[in-house]
This record gives structure tokens, C-alpha cells and sequence, in this order.
């Protein structure tokens, strides 16, 4: 039987559901999602094996169309370098959507470098908008007719992230296109990325889910120390916020949304980590750190 193995970027513009449908594809969350764009900072690799492939994800940051911070040009390199040296490319938009923003990530897609799978995610609430069976049909056809004329795709995949089926058919798809190589990674192995790295996007993830749309996206987290105590991980992390006046936004009323934040992040690090987790949490300020270079090596993120 032949094996395949290869790289997938998923690429497209912010919130599209890049990060949800990669913790389909894996069966495992490894990257963390919410509603706000800039939420995927880095390339994360997610890794699936099967008996007959290995896939090696890659949940690229949505391309920012506003260069307005250090940060935000960093996001955009690592999403040209990733569509240099891939194997596949899923580009990702919502189904009856396509923006400026989606033209722009199209635009630096090539012909011939990979082929390249478009996605037309959130089937479900394109169909949800919609008076009758008939009436969803005919847009949706039409809508990805129109995407056809666009580029020369080399498969078209309307679907739903959440939807398992649609999940299953899509890795098939995607295993068409790899190339015969054996695995890179164990067959065990879910992603690339240190334990250390995922407690800190956890807890970020938590940060924006909790704080809605009160703080701007200059936060962060860094891990100050992870240790194994037995079978326990005691990490300590602070929450870095651009403003003084950030940091009630974080921290809540007598403390509450900061503890929220930190049993939630705690309860999600203990079915990744299959053991037992300390987590202690502090919020310091520390202004202009998106424009900072040396902030942004220290996160990996220049």
C-alpha cells in the first residue's frame, strides 16, 4: 500500500475558521479560536496519521490588510514564507462571502507552485440566511461558480468545520494530493509545538474569549516558568497588556474574570496534558510591546 505524507497550509483571511477546522482535521485542539481576528499569531503545526497518510497542518495568522504595527507585519511574513514550501494549499473563506480582504490572500496564490483546494467554510450559516431548500442551492452553486472563474482551483469543497462527514471528505481530498513519501513525524505525534508554547496560547485564547470586544489586541502571553513537579506542571504566566487601563479589563471585578480566565485555561491544559496543572496568573503592562522587536523574538513571533 502506498503512503503519503505531506505539508498543508491553511491560509485566507481573519476569521474564516482556519484554526477550528485544523482542530477538526487533527481531531484535537491545538489551536486556539474565537471570534476576533489576529487570534492566530503563529504557524501552528498540526499532525494527523493514519494507516495510509501522515498530514502536517499548518494554521497560518489571517493576512492583516492594515500594516499599522510590527506585529502585524511579522503575521503577514510567516504567511508568505508557509505558502513557499508547502504541499497543499487550503485556501479557506467563508461560503456566500468573499471580500476584498479574501482577494488579497488569493492574490498571492500561484498556479502550478501546489495545488491549491479552496474552501467554502460555514456552510451552515450561509444556508441558515436563506428562505428555501431551492433558494440555498442555487446561491451556493452560483457563489462557487463565480469563485471558479477566479482562479483555477484545483478542487472547490463547500463544507462545514464542525460537521465530521464534511471533516472525513475533506482529508480524503486532501490525501489525493500528497505526495508518496514516508511519515515524518511518530504516529502518536499531534503537533510540533512545545507544551510550554500551547499552555501560553491556551491562556491567550481565554484572554479574548473573556474580555469580548473591551480589549484590543495588544495583549500577549509569556510563560515565566514551566515545571514538572511529579506528575504535576506548575506554570506561572503573565498577561501582557499594551495600557494601564487595560488591565481591569482583564482582571475583572475583586479578581473574577482573571479567575475565570485561569480555570478555564487550567481545565483545557489538563485533558491536553493528560495530568494535573498549578497554574498561577499575573497581568502587567508593558506598552508598545506589538511594536516592540525584541517582545516579539522573545514570543517568537519576529
Amino acid at each position: 500500500m502506498t503512503f503519503r505524507c505531506g505539508t498543508v497550509a491553511l491560509v485566507g483571511r481573519p476569521n474564516v475558521g482556519k484554526s477550528t477546522l485544523l482542530n477538526a482535521l487533527v481531531g484535537q485542539k491545538i489551536s486556539i479560536t474565537s471570534r476576533k481576528a489576529q487570534t492566530t499569531r503563529h504557524r501552528i503545526s498540526g499532525v494527523k496519521t493514519t494507516d495510509e497518510a501522515q498530514f502536517i497542518f499548518l494554521d497560518t495568522p489571517g493576512f492583516q490588510t492594515q500594516f499599522v504595527s510590527t506585529l502585524n507585519k511579522a503575521l503577514n511574513r510567516t504567511v508568505t514564507s508557509t505558502l513557499s514550501d508547502v504541499d497543499v494549499i487550503c485556501f479557506v473563506i467563508e461560503a456566500g462571502n468573499f471580500t476584498a480582504a479574501d482577494q488579497l490572500v488569493l492574490s498571492m496564490l500561484k498556479k502550478g507552485e501546489a495545488p491549491v483546494i479552496l474552501i467554502a467554510n460555514k456552510l451552515d450559516a450561509f444556508a441558515a440566511g436563506s428562505d428555501s431548500p431551492a433558494e440555498r442551492d442555487f446561491n451556493l452553486l452560483e457563489f462557487l461558480r463565480e469563485m471558479a472563474g477566479k482562479f483555477e482551483f484545483d478542487e472547490v469543497v463547500p463544507m462545514t468545520a464542525k460537521h465530521p462527514d464534511d471533516v472525513s471528505r475533506l482529508t480524503s481530498i486532501i490525501q489525493s494530493h500528497l505526495p508518496e513519501r514516508e511519515a515524518i513525524y511518530d504516529a502518536d505525534t499531534l503537533t510540533d509545538k512545545s507544551e510550554r508554547f500551547l499552555a501560553a496560547e491556551i491562556i491567550r485564547e481565554k484572554v479574548f474569549r473573556h474580555t469580548g470586544a473591551e480589549l484590543p489586541y495588544a495583549s500577549s502571553v509569556q510563560i515565566d516558568k514551566f515545571e514538572m513537579d511529579g506528575k504535576m506542571r506548575r506554570i506561572a504566566a503573565t498577561i501582557l497588556v499594551d495600557r494601564e487601563s487595560h488591565k481591569p479589563m482583564v482582571i475583572g471585578d475583586k479578581g473574577a474574570k482573571l479567575k475565570r480566565i485561569s480555570t478555564e485555561a487550567r481545565q483545557d491544559m489538563e485533558k491536553l496534558f493528560d495530568g494535573k496543572v498549578f497554574l498561577e496568573t499575573w497581568v502587567k503592562v508593558k506598552r508598545g510591546w506589538a511594536d516592540d522587536r525584541a517582545a516579539l523574538r522573545e514570543q517568537g513571533l519576529e
